[in-house]
């Protein structure tokens, strides 16, 4: 196990890891904040409404999602480094196919590929920090790398509103695209961190028929992974301006610029939250920022359905706003972590591949629900239903899931 490896290659191995992986962070950061105030509107350019603008999120989010699977059995198959040059490579370019989509149909199509590179680098830069860093310290490494991450994020946005505002909408996936490339070049020098090296066929076979789905079944796993969908599917709204951007651009006309101003405000306040959560949840146990994060996020999204029914002014939605990016940075790797207490040495791709599933599943419930509840009966019952499965999120993982971090000895699944 991880523990047993010697102390100075697992020292190395860890500024191994934030030189290669913080520093391509930041890129994919900076790229992706670039797009977020942008995609409600460039999706408004090809003449849809609100419910279809959606769409553009659940195709991304759906790439993610049948990426999962495939992509963790190539990660303990051939080794991570590979998938790690290759997912912002796909990445760069999805985000130049968006920039001269020519329909809606080809936006969603491009959009889809991306959630497929996106998920390929997720997966990648997790499993590698879960190889090289010990139970105790996972979940400062995970949430520092986000918090990174979000160093990216907090200039993307302003930078994508002002080139979306004076050089057109396309611009910022374009410059999405070229971070993304940048992205790729530390992976050509990151060493392979897969237990005893790069996979051979015959170690990789053996590992594959060692782990048994069974293990998924094993408590508290089942109820893990309920509460972590529920969760996802409220946090979906918030992750990257999903669908909160999306109400704020069709009930208030908010411009890609005033959005993107607020969204790099917020992550400015978040990145020292995140790296707060990371330290929380070594010292106190994973549950002490994830449950109380979950309810005021669910209560907070509720609030912005509430904004919608009073037809309140865009100052509280911008209340709610905070809010919501508050408890989410709060809650950012939080689900990473607990995989990590409990994902087996030999199949940790494929283990961190089922919880990235079921992460992807929530995040395209967000959109998808939003869509089908907002045509149906408008924007206040899609926001309230989704910011009740936040609620639930805290209830049912408050309530039926036992501290992970205290437990790894008597729950982490066996390989």
């Amino acid at each position: 196990m991880l523990g047993t490896q010697p102390s100075k290659n697992n020292k190395n191995s860890i500024v191994q890891i934030l030189i290669q992986l913080h520093l391509p962070a930041v890129a994919i950061g900076l790229g992706l904040g670039a797009t977020v105030p942008v995609v409600p509107e460039f999706a408004k350019s090809f003449g849809v409404g609100p419910g279809q603008a959606s769409l553009v999120f659940v195709s991304n989010m759906l790439g993610a999602l049948f990426a999962s699977i495939p992509v963790g059995y190539m990660l303990d198959k051939i080794g991570r480094r590979r998938i790690l040059i290759i997912g912002p490579a796909l990445t760069a370019v999805s985000a130049f196919l968006v920039a001269i989509s020519g329909s809606f149909t080809e936006l969603l199509l491009y959009r889809f590929i991306g959630g497929w590179g996106t998920q390929m680098w997720t997966l990648s830069r997790l499993t590698m920090i879960a190889d090289t860093n010990p139970n105790q310290s996972r979940g400062r490494m995970i949430t520092s790398l986000l918090g990174v991450q979000h160093v990216g994020t907090l200039a993307g946005p302003i930078i994508g509103g002002v080139l979306a505002v004076n050089y057109g909408l396309q611009t910022a996936f374009i410059f999405q695209g070229v971070f993304a490339l940048v992205a790729t070049i530390p992976g050509f020098l990151t060493k392979e961190t897969a237990p005893g090296g790069r996979p051979n066929r015959a170690k990789a076979s053996a590992n594959i028929e060692s782990f048994s789905w069974k293990t998924l079944v094993r408590k508290p796993i089942p109820v893990m992974f309920l509460a972590q969908w529920l969760g996802m599917t409220a946090r979906g709204g918030v992750v990257a301006g999903s669908t909160v951007f999306v109400y704020a651009s069709y009930a208030y006309d908010a411009t890609p610029a005033a959005l993107g101003i607020l969204s790099s405000a917020m992550a400015g306040i978040g990145i020292p939250l995140t790296f707060l959560a990371g330290y929380l949840m070594d010292k106190f146990g994973r549950k002490t920022t994830i449950v109380p994060g979950l309810g005021v996020l669910g209560t907070a999204m509720v609030f912005l359905g509430i904004t919608s029914v009073a037809n309140l002014g865009f100052e509280y939605f911008v209340i709610g706003f905070v809010v919501l990016q508050i408890t989410n940075s709060l809650l950012t790797g939080s689900w990473q972590v607990i995989g990590s207490d409990l994902a087996p040495e030999g199949a940790r791709g494929r283990f961190f591949a089922v919880g990235r599933t079921v992460t992807q599943a929530g995040f395209a419930t967000n959109p998808a629900a939003f869509a089908v509840l907002t045509s149906f009966s408008g924007f206040t019952l899609a926001l309230g239903t989704i910011g009740t499965a936040g609620i639930l999120s805290a209830v049912v993982l408050g309530l039926f899931v036992p501290e992970t971090h205290k437990i790894r000895g008597n729950t982490a699944p066996k390989s």
